[in-house]
Formats: C-alpha cells, structure tokens, sequence
C-alpha cells in the first residue's frame, strides 16, 4: 500500500509512481481487497504511513493488489498469522530507506526543476522507475540466493538461532564532527565510511546488518573472518585521508537473528566493548578470544576486567596481528 501525496501538486508525480491513478478510500481499498478494515488500517500503521480520514480518496489498484497479496500469503501460512505486522514493519523500513535515497538521487539530478517543475520530475521518474526497478530485483534475488545457500549450509542449526561473531565499529569524535563539518561534507564523510566498510566486510566473508550513522554493525560466521574485517578495517581507515579513527567490539556467542536484524547478549556484548575500546583498537570477549588464541595470526593482550553498564566484570582483550 502507499502513502498518500502531500497535496494535489504532487498527485501527477505519484500517480507515476504508482503506476495508477488513486480511486478508492479505506473502506474500499478493504473490501476490494476482501479484507476487514481494522486488519488493513493495522497493516497501513506497521508499514509507517500515515492515519487516512475516511474520505481521502489516495489508495490505487496497486494497493488493493498488494494488500490482497499478503492475505493470501498468510492464508497458504507462507507467513504466520502472527507475525503479519512484524513482516509488514520489517519490509516497510527497508523500503523506506530505499525510497529516501532514490528521491535524493531525483533531487540532486533534477535540481531545482524537482521542487518546481513538477510534470519534469514526473517524466524523469517514469523513465527511472523500470531501470531501478530491475536493479532492485537483481540485488534482491542475489542476496535471496547467497542467504538461502548459507541457511541450507546450516541447517543443522537450531531455528533462528546461530553461534556468530557479533562486530560493531564505531567513528570516533562523531559528535565534534556534527559540529565542525557542513551537511555537504558530512555526507561525504560517512558515505566514504559506509564505502569502505561495505567492501572490507564483503571481502572477508562477513554481513553489514545495519549501518546507523557515524557505526556499523556486522556479522562473520568464524573467529578468524571477524578478527580479519576487524583490522582490516582499522588498516583501511588509518590509510585513508579524512576519516577518523575506529573503535571496534566483537563478540562470539548464540544470537537471535530475525527480519534481517540480530539479538541477544551477544549482540549487546560486543556493543558494550565498542563503547570503552580505545580509538583505532579492537576489544573482544571471553569467547572469541579463547576462538582466536589457536590462531597464529594474531595477539590478544588482556586488558582485564571491564565496567560496562549491565555487565559485571565483563572481560577483554585487545586484538592485534602476530608481529604487529
């Protein structure tokens, strides 16, 4: 389903997008789609749209389409009866996010004419739209096919539940950054960093689960992979010319992955040891540092116990290379 436009300027613009004029109201869009309107007003809030009046006419055929394809995925239990608004949450804030930079690309192509020259922007967007379309589709079906090869790899496992090595590396000074940079220069510094950390944690068999700002959270299915992306990244960071330091945590234990996100202990472990890591280190727990000791690759020096907030005497090592 999709959000309704901001005013009537912008209605020519969105019945491009999607790919319909808007006809229905709520109650219609419901019972087109043969479902009870509370249902459908619950799906609407899970996906972070807006409260529509009864009236407003802003729902087009795709709506009626898409809300009447998730019934029938949780009618064939494909999905869950109860886990119907989480999966809607879930696919919702990925496309949210997807949709603000696809808009940011119109805006900085367009320039000026996107705020003022509406039938342009209307025009470009229909002739973006398919190519964007079938790049989106790429991607997904090649994510789709690495995580469905990883899960049959492991499928002894139980359920959603996995041992991994939880990492996360935080920008140091972002806060004085915020400060001290324009806009323009921000963007640049943390699209550098996102960049950056994207391929190294690519290169060494590892997951970005979610980037938030000046951190990045990952995922490696081994010690030696987490260690590796870890002072990789350190490395890559220290060569590069404007990017600040890393504080980088890591932790090995049983973690919960659901919708694409990842909890637990574990995940809040290795989110604690990032906080009181020192710039351009690498902290680790217990666990992973009796995984790496057998590995000649690396050092761990104890830094004995540490005070974090809901962890009594959490230990620590520092990481570093054989020699380094």
């Amino acid at each position: 389903m999709s959000e309704p436009p901001a005013d009537a300027s912008d209605r020519h613009v969105d019945e491009t997008i999607l790919g319909g004029r808007p006809r229905f109201t709520k109650h219609e869009v419901a019972e087109a789609a043969g479902v009870d309107l509370e249902r459908a007003e619950q799906l609407w809030q899970a996906m972070g749209f807006a409260h529509v009046d009864e009236d407003a006419v802003v729902f087009a055929d795709a709506d009626v389409a898409a809300l009447r394809a998730l019934v029938e995925l949780v009618s064939a239990q494909v999905i869950p009866t109860e886990l119907e608004t989480a999966v809607a949450r879930s696919l919702a804030q990925t496309m949210s996010r997807l949709a603000e930079w696809q808009v940011g690309i119109f805006r900085t192509l367009l320039g000026e004419q996107f705020a003022s020259d509406i039938p342009t922007t209307a025009q470009f967007a229909g002739a973006i739209l398919p190519v964007m379309e079938r790049l989106q589709n790429y991607v997904w079906r090649r994510h789709l096919a690495a995580t469905a090869a990883r899960e049959l790899a492991e499928r002894g496992d139980d359920g959603d539940e996995r041992v991994q090595v939880i990492g996360f590396a935080d920008l140091v000074g972002y806060t004085r950054l915020i400060r001290d940079f324009t806009e323009l220069e921000l963007a640049g510094l943390i699209d550098g960093f996102e960049e950056l950390a994207t391929g190294v944690v690519a290169e060494h068999r590892g997951r970005i689960v979610k980037t938030v700002g000046d951190e990045v959270l990952f995922v490696a299915d081994n010690a030696a992979d987490a260690a590796e992306i870890a002072l990789t990244l350190n490395e890559e960071i220290a060569a590069a010319e404007k990017l600040p330091p890393l504080r980088i945590g890591l932790a090995q234990g049983t973690v919960l992955a659901r919708f694409g996100d990842v909890y637990g202990s574990t995940v809040n472990i290795a989110s604690r040891l990032t906080s009181v890591a020192r710039p351009a280190s690498v902290l680790v727990d217990r666990e992973l540092a009796g995984s790496l000791r057998g590995l000649d690759d690396y050092r761990l020096t104890s830094v004995g116990p540490t005070k974090v907030q809901g962890f009594r005497g959490l230990r620590a090592w520092a990481v570093r290379r054989a020699g380094g």
